[in-house]
């Protein structure tokens, strides 16, 4: 699963990677982790970029989860490229059944696309036109090794975004 950080402030002076949440981003990071417990899509290990905004929507988000999964704080995920996020990706050990990404546009978006070889085409569709903050793509794939995980090899069983799950606008 790869969910992009909720929506932030961009106060002046303030570094990008130091950016907190918008008043909006902290309405939907709960509301998205209530849509992933109503919908038992519970992650075995959640890896999160280091920006103040990725981290604090995780921490809106795991209260609402009815088992807190570990999480890890993975520096590479911050400002990288989708080729970069799959390489995180592909080191999930084997164990991890269900993994959340919490991350950042373009690579999220990038990777989404790249990763998904069919599913729905309605949410590909918008995916496609989209990938708004707090937007969450969910792909399954048929592999039994993380580092099996390649291009066009998933499923896209979802795309939700806050607009989607009647949580405010997309943005």
């Amino acid at each position: 699963m790869l969910l992009r950080h909720a929506k932030s402030n961009w106060p002046a002076g303030v570094a990008d990677r130091e950016r907190p949440l918008a008043a909006r981003g902290r309405e939907a990071a709960p509301a998205m982790g209530r849509y992933l417990a109503e919908e038992l899509l519970l992650p075995d290990l959640v890896l999160i970029s280091p920006a103040r905004r990725t981290v604090e929507t995780w921490e809106l988000v795991r209260p609402m989860l009815p088992e807190k999964p570990p999480s890890h704080v993975e520096p590479r995920i911050y400002e990288a490229t989708q080729d970069a996020l799959l390489r995180v990706a592909q080191e999930a050990e084997p164990a991890v059944r269900t993994l959340l990404m919490i991350g950042h546009n373009p690579g999220f978006e990038e990777l989404a696309a790249r990763l998904a070889g069919h599913g729905d085409r309605y949410a590909a569709a918008r995916m496609a036109q989209k990938y708004p903050t707090c937007g969450l793509a969910v792909l399954d794939f048929s592999i039994e090794d993380w580092r099996d995980l390649a291009a066009r090899g998933g499923r896209l069983e979802r795309f939700v975004t806050p607009a989607s799950i009647g949580e405010g606008p997309d943005e």
